[in-house]
């Protein structure tokens, strides 16, 4: 059964850090593509980041120069580095992966809960 688990949610104030984490576990032969989604409250599920198995990345507009995604392959965790957090990046943050097993299936974790205060 995999399964994914995001971590480092928490509350911060404005201008603030975090760094969420994403890992993988269970029959899992590669991970391949995973993206990091936010949905706030009232509010769509969009897409934040992504990066793909050989490292390419892809960042929303609203969080270009601020946010970072990165993978650790041998730990089967995919990180979201959030430097200058703003109010609006209040939300819960989900972890998507492409994950090959007996099969290619995409997954969601649970998400993590992240709070911007002014």
């Amino acid at each position: 059964q995999v399964q994914l688990v995001e971590s480092g949610g928490g509350l911060v104030q404005a201008g603030g850090s975090l760094r969420l984490s994403c890992q993988a576990s269970g029959s899992i032969f590669s991970i391949n593509a995973v993206g990091w989604y936010r949905q706030a409250p009232g509010k769509q599920r969009e897409l934040v980041a992504a990066i793909t198995s050989g490292g390419m990345t892809n960042y929303a507009d609203s969080v270009k120069g601020r946010f970072t995604i990165s993978r650790d392959n041998a730990k089967k965790t995919v990180y979201l580095q959030m430097n200058s957090l703003k109010p609006e990046d209040t939300a819960v943050y989900y972890c998507n992966a492409d994950i090959l097993g007996w099969s290619s299936k995409n997954y969601w974790g649970q998400g993590t809960q992240v709070t911007v205060s002014s």
